[in-house]
This record gives structure tokens, C-alpha cells and sequence, in this order.
């Protein structure tokens, strides 16, 4: 129970890392709000919370739209009075190299991984500073170190996410706020599952690719990535500020012979 009677939100919460986050956090304790845009996956995680005796709720709201996010939080701190962990996990992504990436793909690719960082913490920081405590968890990617094809807007945004996590952590330090950023490598969420269905022939053969790029000779699971969340929302991790945690199975430091 190492977030007992913690209050904890994280956005993207329907599907993925952030199901399997929800559902890991409130087995530890926490009484988890879920955030989507999708009422049904959303939902879906609040039952399967409920079900094995934990405490969800889901709030629907664009993280990119200021409004919704503010309106998000105020029911949070109706309901709850304070929000302990952030973790900003919402993100969308688009392939391409630059010059072929449509401008409003781009556009969305950042309001979506970079601006909804930027609000859903704006808004919830208040909370955090006024009770002096609280961890947020900014989800960037290995890519944010390592170069990689066709990816440019993700890069671009994750890279963004892993500088603004070390300035974030500058400012608030002080208000004993830690904040720190996970850094998975390809992990098998449905997303990258759809993806390989619809951007390859053979999407068996393309998967064994991605693998041969990490140490691990496997790919990640949402279960493991939420694990390293846990460590950062936990008291386990209270010596770590403005921290990348890679959890990428070896993609950024090593290199297969």
C-alpha cells in the first residue's frame, strides 16, 4: 500500500501504460481519478478498478483545451481536496519525416504530448505548492535521446517533455514537489498494435525488428512501465528531482553487435 490514502490522476488513463497505471496505483492505495477522451475505455478501466475493490473515477476532458483541464481539476479537488500524483501520460503520435508531416498533424502531435502537459500541471500545481507536497510523472520517451526514423513530431515532443521536466523540477523543488520523467522504449500497447496491423504486411516479422532493438531481445509491457510510475509516485523515489527513468530495455545505452 505505498500510496495509501493518496489521490491520484492520470490522464490517458483508458487504454495502455495509463490502464495498466490506474490500475496498479489504486491496487497500492490511491484513490485514482481516470482521464480520457474515450467514455468507454475510460470507464472500462474505473470498472475493472471497482471490481477488484479499489476507488476510480473517470473525468472526461481534452487535455489540450484549458478550460476542460480547470474544469477537470476543480471536481478533482470538490471531491477529493487535494491531488497528490500527476501523472501526465497522455500521448498521440504520428509517422513521418519532417518534411512529409502534415502541419496539423504536427500541431496536434504537440498540443497533445506538449500542451497537455503544460496544462493539466498549470492547474494542478496550485494545489500542490499551497499543501507543500506532491510528485508528477511526465511521460517522454527514449527518443528523446537517440535518433530514430520517421518520427520526427514524436521526438520533437518528447524531447520538449524531458527539458521542461528538468525546469519544472528547478522551480518547485522548494515546495517539495518532485517531479521526474519516465523514458520507455516501444512498448506493446494497442496503439503500437494497430499500428503494426495497419503499416505493415507481415506485422509478426515487423515486431521481431523492434525487438532486435533493445538489450532485452523483448519489448515492454504497459505492466512493467507502470511499475517504474509507481517508483516515481512512491516515497521509494524520494531522493529523485528533475530524474529521466529509462525503462527501454537497453535501446539507449547499448547497441546490439
Amino acid at each position: 500500500m505505498r500510496l495509501k490514502e493518496k489521490v491520484a490522476l492520470v490522464t490517458g488513463g483508458g487504454s495502455g501504460i495509463g490502464r495498466s497505471t490506474c490500475e496498479l496505483f489504486a491496487r497500492e492505495g490511491a484513490s485514482v481519478i481516470v482521464n480520457d477522451m474515450n467514455d468507454e475505455a475510460g470507464n472500462e478501466t474505473v470498472q475493472r478498478i471497482e471490481e477488484k475493490g479499489g476507488n476510480a473515477l473517470f473525468l472526461k476532458a481534452d487535455v489540450t483545451t484549458e478550460d476542460e483541464v480547470q474544469k477537470m481539476v476543480e471536481q478533482i479537488l470538490q471531491k477529493f481536496d487535494s491531488i497528490d500524483i500527476l501523472f501526465n501520460n497522455a500521448g498521440i503520435s504520428r509517422v513521418g519525416p519532417l518534411h512529409k508531416i502534415d502541419t496539423e498533424d504536427w500541431e496536434r502531435v504537440v498540443d497533445v504530448n506538449l500542451k497537455g502537459v503544460y496544462l493539466t500541471s498549470k492547474h494542478i500545481l496550485p494545489n500542490m505548492i499551497e499543501r507543500q507536497q506532491g510528485s508528477i510523472i511526465n511521460m517522454s520517451s527514449c527518443i528523446a535521446e537517440i535518433g530514430l526514423a520517421d518520427r520526427a513530431a514524436y521526438a520533437a515532443t518528447k524531447g520538449a517533455v524531458l527539458s521542461l521536466t528538468k525546469s519544472m523540477q528547478v522551480d518547485y523543488a522548494s515546495d517539495n514537489i518532485r517531479v521526474n520523467a519516465l523514458l520507455p522504449g516501444t512498448v506493446y500497447t494497442p496503439f503500437v498494435e494497430r499500428y503494426l496491423k495497419e503499416s505493415y504486411s507481415d506485422p509478426e516479422q515487423a515486431i521481431e525488428k523492434l525487438k532486435g532493438r533493445q538489450l532485452s531481445g523483448e519489448l515492454g509491457t504497459p505492466e512493467k512501465v507502470a511499475k517504474a510510475a509507481l517508483f516515481l509516485a512512491s516515497d521509494d523515489s524520494e531522493l529523485m528531482f528533475g530524474s529521466p527513468l529509462y525503462i527501454d530495455g537497453g535501446v539507449t545505452f547499448g547497441k546490439n553487435a
